[in-house]
């Protein structure tokens, strides 16, 4: 796979560059969501949850928090634990920027961290040996700093059904997603303290937002409750039925 995305990269180089440069001038710009970023609610066992990641998990593609990720997660999760929560992400985040970010901050406690990061370290075109050894540190300072029992680590998205990129474009971007995505898979695999979550199978892309590059409300909503479905299986708390309204 690795052989193909040289030589097609190579073969088409000339659009690929024309395409890039077209895409950035006519791509929609969506602001993150707005509202809070940490807070405490629920009732039941404590549970302290850290998110990190990029645009997704900032929530770009819907208006407020409480329809983005982290705001169905916290609704989601706080049914049954006392959440304690906060979010740190931010627009082009990559994996290296993040790691850089978390070493300046003195994080608080954590019980379970959730990462969402990949899109940007696959678009920009740098070695996926680099981006796994990068992503690889950032585990181990994230179970340094807050002493995390658990990561779950979200499957990087499928760039080759995004609306918004051209062929070839989106073709070789697909295939790069699918291999940086297997590559971090197989890492995670031999780490017991990590979870690979996917995303939902079932995801329409007339449910993205209007950027056609974002989650909309719709993918945002299944993706948190699959989170959290993980997350209430696997806790340290009562595991509890999830099923339940």
């Amino acid at each position: 796979m690795i052989l193909v995305d040289a030589v097609a990269t190579a073969l088409l180089s000339p659009l690929l560059l024309v395409q890039a440069i077209r895409l950035r001038k006519r791509a929609l710009r969506l602001p993150e969501a707005s509202g809070p970023r940490h807070g405490t609610t629920g009732t039941g066992p404590p549970l302290r949850l850290l998110i990190v990641g990029d645009s997704s998990a900032a929530g770009v593609g819907v208006t407020e928090q409480r329809e983005a990720l982290a705001g169905q997660l916290t609704q989601a999760l706080d049914r049954h634990v006392t959440l304690t929560w906060r979010l740190i992400a931010s627009t082009g985040a990559t994996t290296s920027s993040t790691f850089a970010q978390l070493q300046s901050e003195r994080l608080k406690r954590a019980d379970i961290v959730l990462v969402i990061l990949g899109v940007n370290d696959v678009t920009r075109g740098g070695p996926m040996a680099g981006w796994l050894r990068t992503h690889g540190q950032l585990r181990q300072l994230i179970r340094e700093q807050t002493g995390a029992q658990h990561l779950y680590i979200s499957e990087i998205p499928p760039l080759g059904g995004f609306p918004l990129l051209p062929n070839p474009l989106r073709w070789l971007l697909g295939r790069r997603a699918r291999r940086f995505d297997a590559g971090l898979r197989r890492d995670l695999s031999t780490e017991p303290d990590c979870s690979y979550i996917l995303l939902p199978d079932t995801l329409d892309p007339l449910d993205m937002a209007s950027d056609g590059f974002h989650p909309g409300p719709v993918i945002y909503a299944a993706w948190a409750k699959e989170i959290a479905r993980r997350i209430l299986s696997d806790g340290p708390f009562p595991v509890l039925d999830v099923r339940k309204p």
